[in-house]
């Protein structure tokens, strides 16, 4: 995708299979906000979407499909954000990647790390307009229990922090000791987030010129 247009008709297509906004911001590596502009302006309704334009705050669009697509350059990624989280805890034996981007690379994560394999779904994905705080995220039954266990953490895009917060307290509601946090690309740029450290390969630094 190369422009604005592109994310508008990548929005729409995603809406018309089903996806709610969160799901949409997931995929497109946006913010809820972004998402729902995108949403609204494909629907053409400019009047929502001129509304949206004055609530939201600049977001930067990050494709890393060419890394996604292909499994050797997402293996030497993993690598990548492997050697980060090594330098935090001793004896921790959990990876848990944040659905959905972050599965799979968590999976090339523990791999490397030698630790089994978590994963959480976060409440955005069910998000839509004034229902997000209805609905919770959770662990898959399918892949190991978080109970008493150090953990790291594993997602694509920190956008806004939120959804790498909602994880790592689910993560200590359940037992868990989230040790660090690791993601390809910071678009904030955290250190830490509620006392865990946080690792990126790139961070993205806005610059006002205003």
């Amino acid at each position: 995708m190369k422009n604005v247009d592109d994310l508008i008709d990548s929005a729409a297509e995603l809406a018309d299979h089903g996806l709610s906004k969160g799901e949409i911001a997931d995929e497109l590596n946006v913010s809820r906000e972004t998402a729902s502009w995108l949403v609204e302006r494909a629907g053409g309704n400019d009047e929502s979407a001129a509304q949206t334009d004055t609530d939201t705050t600049a977001d930067i669009h990050v494709d890393w499909s060419a890394l996604g697509r292909d499994s050797t350059r997402l293996t030497y990624a993993a690598k990548a954000m492997a050697d980060l989280l090594v330098k935090e805890g001793e004896a921790v034996d959990l990876t848990v990647g944040i659905e959905k981007a972050g599965a799979p690379l968590a999976t090339a994560v523990a791999r490397e790390l030698d630790t089994d394999l978590g994963t959480y779904a976060p409440a955005k994905h069910q998000w839509e307009e004034g229902d997000i705080a209805d609905h919770g995220g959770g662990f898959s039954r399918n892949f190991a229990a978080i109970r008493d266990r150090d953990c790291y953490v594993v997602d694509d895009i920190v956008t806004s922090g939120t959804t790498m917060r909602e994880s790592i307290d689910a993560i200590r509601e359940h037992g868990g000791e989230p040790v660090a946090c690791v993601v390809l690309v910071d678009k904030v740029g955290y250190d830490e987030i509620d006392d865990v450290p946080v690792y990126s390969l790139v961070d993205v630094v806005s610059v006002d010129r205003e």
